[in-house]
């Protein structure tokens, strides 16, 4: 699984011109789900999202979580972190998991995501989505479960 957590002082997502999820202060994550993937492994990964301190604290220093700042997430699935682009110029996504399965643990991330996050908004999963963003800092985290958890 790949979490790629951008923080944002705003980011939506739009599909056929209207709007899945807006937030202010947060974070973007894109999600990659594998066939290997499991709940186990969401539920590590979102502990992982949850708890990173990268907002800052009154002195300037990256020690505030997203609950310290009462911040929101925008979930969107994004089966393209899985490419494979070792052979040719065309990526390969056979490392991607299989759409009813990565469908299926989407949701249960949004769902776990609810049940820490008061603002939890999301994409629609499979669909051509725009998704626009300002990136604070700008701070990107990449979080990958085969260097976190496996």
């Amino acid at each position: 699984m790949k979490f790629i957590v951008q923080r944002v002082s705003s980011a939506a997502c739009r599909v056929d011109d209207e709007v899945t999820g807006s937030i202010q202060k947060g974070f973007m994550v894109l999600i990659g789900i594998s066939d290997s993937d499991t709940k186990e492994i969401a539920d590590k990964m979102i502990k992982k999202l949850i708890g990173l301190r990268i907002f800052e604290d009154s002195e300037g220093k990256t020690n505030l979580s997203l609950k310290d700042v009462n911040g929101s997430l925008l979930l969107i699935s994004q089966f393209t972190l899985y490419a494979d682009c070792r052979k040719g110029n065309r990526p390969s996504f056979t490392d991607a998991g299989k759409p009813d399965m990565a469908k299926e643990l989407y949701h249960y991330i949004i769902e776990s995501c609810k049940n820490q996050i008061a603002v939890v908004e999301q994409g629609v999963f499979g669909a051509d989505m725009k998704i626009s963003l300002v990136n604070d800092g700008p701070f990107t985290i990449i979080l990958d479960s085969d260097e976190l958890i496996r």
